[in-house]
């Protein structure tokens, strides 16, 4: 990261899922006409427009749809100033705005067969609809955050970096086991 210091620094726990800091991830944030976004998305990464509320994933990184005009890339952290300069060369001329966003967020991964449990007790979204592939905006207890589901048991959660740490200890405190619900089985 430029100057930034992760606030989870590679931290991993275990418990009733295993939690995983994603360390040093690129990400972009897109705005503008999602139909312009999507040609210059894919001159640049050859990856499509995902549907609303879903990810698109490609061998050079992840579109995540957050917005009826706001598109999340994510991709390896080295990249993203250079696929940045070239989705504005793709857009140049267009209204829309690109800013890498990389270091002002944190990526948590989430996994195990009682994901969706741990992280409804501190989300308020509808796990028992929420196939894999499709992201969510929502809060993470009480901070903005983003989460979308990997695989079966695999979930990826991006949130400001000045509250990853917040986020984590309230993902690892619902995760201790004896906290197990049962909800989603």
């Amino acid at each position: 990261m430029s100057d930034a210091v992760s606030a989870l620094a590679g931290a991993r726990a275990s418990g009733l899922v295993e939690l995983a800091d994603a360390g040093a991830v690129g990400m972009i944030t897109l705005r503008g006409e999602l139909s312009l976004l999507g040609g210059a998305l894919q001159s640049v990464l050859g990856l499509g427009l995902p549907g609303v509320r879903q990810v698109v994933t490609g061998d050079r990184g992840q579109v995540l749809w957050m917005s009826p005009d706001e598109l999340l890339v994510v991709l390896p952290y080295g990249e993203a100033p250079g696929v940045a300069s070239a989705l504005e060369a793709a857009l140049a001329g267009q209204f829309a705005t690109v800013a890498v966003v990389s270091d002002a967020r944190a990526l948590i991964r989430v996994s195990g067969a009682q994901a969706r449990d741990v992280l409804a007790k501190l989300m308020p979204v509808d796990f028992a609809d929420f196939p894999v592939g499709s992201v969510r905006r929502s809060r993470a207890a009480q901070v903005a955050a983003a989460l979308w589901r990997v695989s079966e048991t695999e979930w990826s959660l991006v949130c400001f970096r000045s509250v990853a740490g917040y986020v984590w200890e309230g993902l690892a405190t619902v995760a201790q086991p004896g906290g197990e619900v049962g909800l989603y089985r």
